[in-house]
């Protein structure tokens, strides 16, 4: 399938799968979403410019695994939850979980987006496709308010301005009267970092890291400030999992570094919230 027509920030959906796809097709795969892989082959792209680094490829991996395991302890503790994909993108996330059937799931993205996800991830049973953009403050209208939420973003954020992820933390709040926010961070984000991560990426203009917006934060309490409905309920670092095992040399290092420098940890976090 043809995605040239895809405007750079749509693209940025095809890194993340790239990802999993190569990760699934490793001899010991940290996901093994092998749906990835398929959703991939049909499509005709340049992925090596997407900047899918071994490093990269791994910490996708694991943030994916690691945001399932969330969403499986909610569902077996919420059998009538609603489960929103913020950004879904092309990910087969609801085929890994595979909710009961007295789950709903919801895949929000924009519009073109879902188009392709239509045509090339395979319909779950109990997902439904919200094309719109997490911008408008009416996205969420058609999704069940009352039910218990879980609600979470994988490489979402990191695209958008901070203003932009406030305004979505709290229009979450306004419509759902109780859950969970999840999504994977990076710490603070510095100019000097968006810079040297697409110099080692990728020199190609239509390359995601160009899309990097987000400055990101510090402290794992700063959207509490944000958002008074919002409380910290988990910080896990995927740079201390067990699977750091598998990661690549440099990266292993880097694992190991984090226990002794809270800096290195924060740059691969699974964050979530209560409301």
């Amino acid at each position: 399938m043809d995605v040239s027509g895809l405007a750079p920030i749509e693209q940025t959906a095809l890194l993340t799968e790239y990802c999993r796809a190569l990760d699934s097709r490793s001899a010991t795969p940290i996901l093994g979403d092998t749906v990835a892989d398929s959703t991939v082959r049909q499509i005709d792209h340049d992925f090596a410019g997407l900047g899918a680094s071994p490093s990269v490829v791994a910490l996708v991996a694991l943030r994916a695994k690691m945001l399932d395991e969330r969403i499986r302890a909610h569902v077996a503790a919420n059998s009538t939850a609603v489960v929103v994909d913020l950004g879904a993108g092309l990910s087969s996330a609801v085929w890994r979980v595979d909710p009961p059937e007295t789950v709903d799931w919801f895949s929000v993205d924009l519009p073109a987006v879902m188009s392709v996800r239509e045509s090339l991830v395979p319909a779950h049973p109990r997902a439904r496709s919200v094309a719109a953009s997490v911008l408008e403050t009416d996205w969420a209208a058609g999704i069940p308010a009352d039910k218990p939420a879980m609600v979470f973003a994988d490489g979402l954020f990191a695209f958008l301005d901070q203003d932009a992820v406030v305004g979505i933390l709290r229009r979450i709040t306004e419509h759902f009267a109780s859950g969970v926010i999840a999504f994977n961070d990076y710490g603070t984000v510095s100019k000097a970092n968006q810079i040297v991560g697409r110099l080692a990426t990728s020199s190609k203009s239509n390359s995601p890291h160009r899309q990097w917006n987000f400055p990101g934060f510090k402290d794992a309490r700063t959207p509490e400030a944000w958002n008074p409905d919002l409380r910290l309920l988990e910080e896990a670092s995927a740079m201390q999992r067990p699977e750091a095992a598998l990661f690549p040399a440099g990266l292993r290092i880097a694992s190991r570094l984090s226990r002794r420098v809270p800096s290195i940890a924060r740059k691969a976090r699974i964050l979530q919230y209560r409301f």
